[in-house]
């Protein structure tokens, strides 16, 4: 059976077809042809500027490289004009019409295989950064005049039917790009809507972008971009108040920044940032809104929202991180999970911790007082000047942001020593806060572990029942007050090889003499009958009911085994919507108590069996209130105390 020859044949291909799903595909907002056209003139005067260092005759001495964008609003054009390398005919053809052919690249490529790439800093990548124009022009004049010929050539196109070339007059070098604007694309030759998107995508550009406004008749030519890039310079050279200056610009906040790190990172990346802590906490902290750093690449903004390189643990940090050599995808828009991208987000982080562990030992110290300074404050610090008060601004970090620092310890396992060393708590010892390193190191050489409890404000913390007999034993106890800690706590599970053990969770196992033993379980057998007692008259509600040794002026509390939610965490997840089974705990009972004394004598008692039951009830909804949690009859309690305060008044 004969066979025919192999044919090989070309793909065939609609190109305005492709050149409509390139434009309408790559870019979700069609602000950002500005962007794109802005770059890529960048581009232009940046290849000029290398070129020129060389052939010193392509640029005249003092001659300014500069961008310009003028709106026509008769004509309904925008021109983006750079006086840069420029373009001959044949670039115009290759490069404009040819989708995804890039001049920078191949510049770059070429200077690789030369190993001269690291003193250029280009931005195009993929070659259809130009076509963004599309977005917002229905037909695109390009008038280009390269800086190595006399000749002045126009590339001009509808994005459909292909592209034409003619001869052009343009005096000098450079490139002007003309978008005869579509009519819903008006608001692009808004003077004001130009600059804005200036400052929001491009002002950082090192050449100067500059806007004509009128004048006495004239034309004068304003620049709207900083053209300072402040984290490319070095820290030698940058003042606090710069610093403090650019926070206040980047993050559109009236009040200084608490603290900042400004670092380079060399290497397999090249990696610059500037890092900031708020001072104030701002109101959407917990929307989950991860804009406070925003991304660079070369000095040309491409993201604000840039989750690839923040958690959201750290949501709080404003500033900016520009990369020389970040992938993007074609849009620009979408960071790719990679290497290179993991290793920036790793020192983004790691930066972020190294200046919260300065800050955390900068301990307290006197600074000038500010106006802001409360009236009430002014005896602290130094009273004989008057014009100084104590700061700790670790502290002042952590009251704002210290419950979104612990989400890192639930959800980034690798970060979670170092985020241990930055927790604060207050405690039954000190006033203030604590770190948990502080509290090991004050620990008695017999106390078992890390004690804590959990409720839903310092206060309730505070008259926690379960905290009595600890604080006799002379052991300190954290409040945690925040509902994340109730996550905190099952994730870190110990610190510095001390077991973090829940106060109100099963039976305190407390150091004690033999003597103490035997007077414990002397006083516990002494409750048998009344023990019994009050679990028959509770057993719809509680699991057990023993003797306690972790009170001491309480006549009870109520307690949960090791595996059991606490109260809060329970309220915390109803309140969320999440089915949470009734779970019963343990009620224990203060053995030295006066009520208590009293049960034993009800209990010993067949005919006051009922009022027994009576004062286990109320007994058991006083141990609910102490902790925080109404009782879950509150008539019933209500009733109950009016029935003890009747028997009261009538002896």
């Amino acid at each position: 059976m004969a066979t025919s020859p192999v044919e090989k044949q070309a793909f065939a291909a609609e190109v305005d077809q492709v050149l409509s799903i390139v434009v309408n595909s790559l870019y979700s907002h069609k602000e950002v042809f500005l962007r794109e056209l802005i770059s890529n003139a960048s581009d232009a005067l940046d290849k000029l500027a290398f070129e020129a260092l060389t052939d010193h005759a392509l640029v005249a001495k003092g001659e300014e490289l500069r961008i310009e964008i003028e709106a026509d609003e008769k004509q309904k054009t925008l021109t983006i004009r750079d006086n840069g390398i420029g373009m001959t005919r044949e670039e115009l053809t290759r490069n404009l019409g040819t989708i995804a052919r890039s001049g920078s690249r191949e510049l770059m490529a070429a200077l690789r295989q030369k190993g001269d790439d690291k003193n250029l800093s280009l931005i195009g990548q993929f070659g259809v950064g130009f076509y963004s124009a599309f977005l917002v022009a229905d037909r695109v004049s390009v008038v280009s005049r390269s800086a190595r010929s006399e000749e002045s050539w126009r590339w001009e196109s509808e994005a459909k039917d292909g592209f034409t070339i003619e001869s052009a007059q343009r005096d000098g070098r450079g490139t002007d790009i003309v978008l005869h604007l579509k009519e819903d694309c008006a608001e692009y030759l808004q003077a004001w809507q130009l600059q804005n998107l200036v400052r929001k995508y491009s002002d950082y550009v090192r050449h100067p972008i500059r806007m004509p406004r009128q004048k006495d008749g004239k034309t004068e030519w304003d620049t709207v971009n900083q053209a300072n890039a402040l984290w490319t310079r070095s820290k030698a050279d940058i003042g606090d108040e710069q610093y403090r200056e650019f926070y206040r610009h980047l993050a559109h906040d009236w009040t200084d920044p608490l603290a900042w790190t400004h670092f380079r990172v060399e290497g397999t990346q090249s990696l610059t940032g500037l890092l900031f802590l708020p001072s104030k906490a701002p109101l959407d902290l917990f929307e989950r809104k991860n804009k406070g750093v925003r991304l660079f690449v070369k000095r040309v903004f491409i993201m604000e929202d840039c989750q690839e390189l923040l958690p959201e643990w750290l949501r709080f940090v404003r500033g900016v991180v520009d990369s020389e050599d970040l992938p993007l995808n074609v849009s620009r828009e979408i960071l790719q999970q990679d290497r290179v991208t993991r290793q920036i987000r790793k020192q983004v982080v790691k930066k972020t911790l190294t200046l919260l562990e300065e800050l955390a030992k900068e301990g307290t110290t006197l600074v000038p007082r500010s106006p802001d300074d409360d009236e009430d404050d002014k005896d602290a610090g130094d009273a004989a000047a008057g014009d100084q008060v104590e700061r700790n601004r670790y502290e002042e970090f952590w009251r704002n942001f210290g419950t979104v620092l612990k989400e890192g310890i639930h959800v980034e396992q690798e970060h979670k020593t170092d985020i241990a060393q930055l927790l604060r708590y207050e405690s039954t010892r000190e006033s203030g806060l604590t770190s948990l390193h502080d509290y090991v190191a004050r620990m008695p050489q017999d106390q078992p572990g890390i004690y804590y409890v959990t409720g839903d404000s310092i206060e309730t913390c505070r008259r926690c029942p379960q905290l009595e007999g600890l604080r006799k034993k002379g052991y300190e106890v954290l409040y945690m007050a925040d509902p994340v800690d109730e996550w905190v706590v099952r994730d870190l599970a110990e610190f510095e090889e001390k077991k973090l053990i829940d106060a109100s969770k099963g039976a305190l196992d407390l150091p004690e003499s033999d003597a103490e033993k035997e007077a414990r379980e002397a006083k516990a057998a002494e409750l048998g009958d009344l023990l019994g007692a009050v679990k028959a008259s509770l057993e719809d509600v509680v699991k057990d009911v023993r003797s306690s040794n972790r009170l001491a002026e309480s006549p009870a509390c109520l307690v949960g085994d090791e595996g059991d939610l606490s109260p809060h965490l329970e309220r915390i997840l109803r309140a969320h919507g999440q089915a949470v089974p009734e779970q019963k705990r343990i009620l224990e009972l203060n053995p030295d108590h006066p009520i208590v004394k009293a049960m034993q004598g009800m209990a010993a008692d067949a005919g006051r069996t009922q009022e027994l039951g009576e004062w286990s009830h109320l007994l058991y909804d006083q141990a609910m209130l102490a902790e925080g949690t109404l009782p879950k009859d509150p008539s019933g309690f209500a009733r109950r105390i009016a029935e003890l305060m009747q028997k009261v008044v009538g002896r």
